[in-house]
């Protein structure tokens, strides 16, 4: 053993591997994406790594590599398991050979993401075991008792991590190389009757399901990582909580005193005994948690199967909050408001609130010239513009205003084909990024087609997926396993599908940019338009510009149209940040007196 000052994504990458994991896969998807990127960067000789095309193939790669015998471990986000569902719930009913543990990163506020989805819950729905660790440490030694649990038992199992574990960074305690688990892998052997999931195989699994499950939730009541903490003296108040919010309640106890503590480190199945045991004696139960009422609803339960007259209170009563991210303030502001005790605030320096800063697109970025090009094109005419997840979400903020709609990754595609099937006056776009792209749009596209649509594709390449840290996609053809293979082309695939009209365009080409989107907007069934342009964080921007104040008549317009971050107003004259201005010359483009240009002007 030796200690690693380490994030918490990266401790798990680092359990997997002192497991023998034999191939990781997964999707970016912010806070989940250092998991595999550390895999990728300390995968042993013989590990395999990849950014899968999307959540729903990554879960069907570590289903058949489980299938051999391998251990595997998949990655996502809350919403990518939502895209990995369907594979996910057959896999249950069929279970595995060798260990596969599937990395779910939750986002409780949310910070990055559409929804405050919570994998516990998904849990119980889908009847996979969960782990859910409250700090750094338990990250890394979690995921190796998930590899054995699903070894044990077949089964797929979750380990559930929230923003705050996964970004948190701790000094742990990791295994030396010479102390990774080893394991035979046997390979894949043919047996129709377990492998092929025909539906008199999927009802007798499920009662083998269910039965396990129970002893499962036998097994995880003596599992140390559920515990209880007991006060020396005697109290009638609990409190019972999990994850991160453990912590907060650990800290708040130390100031509070005068409870007994139900640590659920496995939510699904519920440790029913140990909650049994934490719950005699007692008159009231607070439950401290985020996201879904899981623990408060397991402790229902409990109360009701074994008779026991304990009120269990949290959520669903109304004394905790029901959604955003706790924290150690909210948490002892609601126990001390549970034991009846004064909330004491720590003294703390008055510090002045911090400035608002909106996320805007970068100064440079080609997103923004893509945008403003549909924009003039379209000027006065009654369209919708239906975004999609990504930096170009913010297309939305003022005042390029350019984003009608947002729902999933992909969706962007079918929506514009609804709208037009019930408005079939109005023009239809669709916006979707590179890597969303290949990811979740393909299909879109091809009902479009099939459907006969009319509906105008802009697909914004970057070449990265860059909103979770510019991971390569199949359109760059790099792979995390340090090979270059062959690019998969964005204007090939459409074009196999059907589409006549595709044509690609560098945005900051203003004039070809807006000439084709009225050329495409005038088309009649489905087009597409590539704007390809580099993301500014991947290459070195060109010498920025200035703006001449004796030519600057201060009408804004530069400011007013694009929004660009660099630009701004002082003393009635446009100006721009040097230190933020990539040279793009977009803005140079739009003034319509000549004031900005380069040194020369």
């Amino acid at each position: 053993m030796h200690r690693e000052f380490l994030m918490g994504n990266e401790a798990i990458a680092l359990g997997a591997i002192a497991s023998g994991v034999d191939l990781v896969c997964g999707y970016p998807g912010t806070p989940s994406t250092e998991v595999l990127e550390t895999a990728a960067k300390n995968r042993p000789e013989g590990t395999y790594v990849e950014w899968s095309v999307n959540e729903k193939t990554a879960m069907e790669v570590a289903a058949g590599a489980a299938y051999t015998g391998a251990r595997v471990l998949v990655t996502m986000k809350q919403m990518g398991l939502n895209v990995a569902s369907d594979p996910l719930m057959c896999v249950e009913y069929i279970g595995v050979k060798g260990g596969m543990v599937v990395l779910v990163a939750d986002d409780p506020g949310p910070i990055s993401s559409q929804t405050e989805q919570d994998t516990r819950t998904f849990a119980g729905f889908s009847k996979v075991p969960c782990f859910d660790p409250s700090t750094v440490q338990e990250a890394y030694d979690m995921v190796q008792e998930a590899f054995i649990l699903s070894e044990k038992y077949g089964t797929p199992v979750f380990l559930r991590s929230t923003t705050r574990v996964s970004h948190c960074y701790a000094s742990i305690d990791i295994k030396d190389t010479s102390e990774f688990a080893s394991h035979r892998i046997e390979g894949f052997v043919k047996d129709s009757r377990r492998w092929v999931i025909f539906p008199r195989l999927a009802n007798a699994n499920h009662k083998k399901i269910v039965d396990r499950n129970e002893k499962l939730s036998n097994e995880f009541s003596d599992n140390p990582f559920n515990c209880i903490y007991t006060e020396k003296r005697e109290c009638r108040l609990g409190v019972a909580t999990g994850g991160v919010s453990f912590t907060y309640a650990m800290e708040a106890r130390e100031r509070l005193g005068n409870m007994r503590l139900l640590k659920v480190s496995t939510p699904y199945p519920f440790p029913e005994k140990i909650a049994a045991e934490f719950l005699a004696g007692l008159d009231e139960v607070l439950c401290i948690e985020e996201l879904d009422p899981v623990i408060e609803r397991g402790l229902v339960y409990v109360c009701g199967k074994y008779g026991l007259k304990v009120k269990i209170r949290g959520k669903l009563t109304g004394d905790t909050r029901t959604a955003g991210e706790n924290t150690v303030d909210s948490v002892y502001e609601d126990l001390a408001a549970f034991l009846g005790e004064p909330c004491k605030s720590e003294a703390v320096s008055e510090v002045p609130d911090l400035p608002v800063r909106p996320p805007v697109l970068c100064a440079g970025c080609p997103h923004r010239a893509s945008f403003y090009a549909v924009k003039i094109a379209m000027k006065g005419k009654k369209t919708v513009f239906c975004g999609d997840i990504g930096c170009y979400t913010l297309g939305n903020a003022m005042p390029l205003d350019m984003v009608d709609t947002c729902l999933c990754m992909g969706a962007g595609l079918g929506i514009a084909q609804g709208i037009g099937h019930i408005e079939p006056d109005t023009s239809c776009f669709a916006f979707v990024g590179d890597s969303t792209f290949f990811a979740s749009a393909i299909p879109g596209v091809i009902n479009a087609v099939y459907n006969k649509s009319d509906m105008t594709l802009i697909v914004l390449d970057n070449s990265t997926t860059a909103m979770t840290g510019h991971q390569p996609h199949p359109g760059t053809g790099i792979t995390m396993m340090g090979g270059s293979g062959s690019a998969v082309s964005i204007e090939g695939v459409l074009r196999g599908i059907g589409l006549e009209y595709v044509e690609t365009v560098d945005p900051f080409e203003l004039d070809a940019a807006v000439g084709a989107v009225r050329c495409a907007a005038a088309l009649p069934g489905v087009k597409a338009i590539i704007f390809r342009s580099p993301c500014i964080a991947l290459t070195k921007g060109k010498d920025p510009l200035t703006v001449s104040s004796k030519k600057c008549i201060g009408c804004s317009r530069c400011i007013k149209e694009l929004g660009c971050p660099a630009i701004s107003m002082s003393g009635g004259k446009a100006v721009i940040d040097t230190s933020q201005c990539t040279g793009c010359c977009l803005c140079e483009r739009v003034c319509p007196v000549g004031a900005i240009g380069g040194e020369g002007i």
